[in-house]
């Protein structure tokens, strides 16, 4: 788009707050024909320059969902502050589509403060959760998920996993109610009604609002046509900053908004010019590194067994042991190397739901150690990514699926890779991206991150398959 239209900058850069959100908005925006790179560390304009000129978004996977606000402090104006550099038209915080946060962890207020800060351009942050193509609605200002399988919708604080999520369970469905424990920057609301009918009434209605300052306006989503509406909203307010960036929050809702728009005003194809239809076929084998909770994951782990992968339980608490967990990352990595050795698909472990003993024993002997759990929690990530490298480089792996966000964010770290683009759809908000690396044993590597919520029962086996994985042609 950018070549098309004679654009010098990037139309939109992101901070994504996890890993998998993070593919999540690559792929919104990928397929919808606009091209996207995902950093795993702020990059260098002249980098960008020379190695993606034509890129059209930038993004950077981050880990702050997991972090405190004195944290999330230290990790995002740095990188906030390169990304502003690149002078794109919107800059987006990206957080999880079912909102996930609190005062404590990952706090979207504290986020939309330091964003605000970096990027004071506007009249306000627009926020917008809802992902109608994942199951996501915002109505009324109230949030709803659906639930394994799709068949059900929960309101947020009655969903069976994110009320019981075991870092952040959500007990409030209202959006502003919640979000209010995190900042005190006002929200108002441009709900379902005021999003209705012809634009210019829809104009109006945002005026009217704006007219008692509030810090934040949050958008209903429920449909295509109001997503469409809320993204030509937020489109025509970063084209009011005088050429500075529009900082905006929410899901990759954002993304949909915006290209739903972009696609209707005539500044998108209908399909995305690139796609060939190719199909990226069978791997020899599939290595899964599971740090999830979610009864969705339980049930592809499950399956997976139940259909000839091969599976090791993580000895977490051994990992979190006196003596450093150096012996059992050690039996581990022989165990995981032996079912490889036979020709095997593999999955890695950490719980096989969220009633599973071994996390409340992690949990007990985490804090038995005197550690907080975003401490213990980086630890075992920080595990599972060396872990990872190391079987991926010895068995010469070419397709690695992760499944949970923070444990998404920290295996790909340790894998040392600097980017990613999007490759091929294996599931909604589950991508499967082409990774770029120095190290030519890892370039190329096909890396699927998948949230814990993502995906049907039987998505590891599609994985392992190439089933319904639709190749970007445009990509090298």
């Amino acid at each position: 788009m950018r070549q098309e239209t004679g654009e010098s900058t990037p139309l939109l850069c992101y901070y994504g707050d996890d890993f998998t959100g993070s593919t999540d908005v690559l792929e919104a925006l990928s397929s919808a024909g606009l091209q996207t790179v995902l950093f795993l560390e702020a990059p260098d304009a002249e980098w960008i320059g020379e190695r993606f000129p034509h890129a059209d978004c930038i993004g950077v996977a981050g880990v702050s969902r997991s972090m405190t606000p004195q944290e999330m402090e230290t990790e995002l104006y740095p990188i906030l502050g390169k990304l502003k550099e690149l002078r794109p038209k919107l800059m987006h915080y990206k957080v999880c589509s079912t909102f996930d946060s609190s005062p404590e962890a990952g706090s979207i207020g504290r986020a939309i403060e330091i964003g605000r800060s970096v990027f004071p351009a506007g009249r306000f942050v627009p926020l917008l959760a809802g992902v109608p193509a994942l199951g996501r609605y915002t109505v009324f200002g109230h949030h709803f998920a659906a639930g394994s399988g799709g068949r059900e919708v929960y309101r947020l604080d009655r969903h069976p996993t994110m009320s019981r999520h075991p870092v952040t369970p959500m007990d409030e469905a209202d959006l502003r109610v919640h979000l209010s424990r995190q900042t005190r920057l006002p929200a108002a609301l441009m709900d379902l009604l005021a999003l209705e009918g012809p634009f210019p009434e829809v104009e109006q209605r945002l005026e009217m609002l704006l007219r008692h300052s509030p810090g934040i306006v949050l958008f209903d989503a429920l449909d295509e046509s109001r997503l469409a509406a809320a993204g030509r909203l937020i489109w025509e307010e970063a084209g009011r900053t005088g050429g500075e960036a529009l900082f905006a929050a929410g899901s990759s809702g954002i993304e949909y908004a915006l290209t739903g728009y972009l696609r209707a005003a005539g500044r998108l194809p209908d399909r995305p010019s690139g796609s060939t239809g190719g199909s990226l076929g069978r791997a020899e084998q599939l290595l899964v590194v599971s740090g999830s909770c979610s009864p969705v994951t339980g049930t592809q782990i499950a399956s997976a067994l139940a259909s000839g992968f091969a599976g090791i339980r993580v000895p977490v608490p051994a990992l979190l042991g006196l003596d450093g967990g150096e012996q059992a990352a050690r039996d581990l990595l022989a165990a995981s190397s032996a079912c490889l050795r036979e020709g095997r698909s593999l999955v890695l472990y950490t719980a096989d739901g969220p009633e599973d003993p071994a996390v409340k024993e992690a949990e007990g002997l985490a804090a038995a150690g005197g550690m907080a759990p975003p401490e213990w929690r980086r630890l075992l990530g920080v595990r599972l990514g060396a872990l990872a490298r190391e079987l991926v480089l010895a068995h010469g792996l070419k397709r690695l699926a992760v499944a949970g966000g923070d444990t998404s964010g920290y295996v790909t770290r340790g894998l040392r890779i600097s980017a990613l683009e999007w490759l091929a759809s294996a599931a909604p908000g589950a991508p499967v991206c082409r990774a770029y690396s120095e190290d030519l044993r890892l370039d190329g590597l096909q890396l699927i991150l998948k949230g814990g919520q993502m995906g049907g029962e039987g998505f590891l086996a599609d994985v392992l398959e190439g089933r319904q994985m639709k190749i970007n042609g445009h990509l090298k």
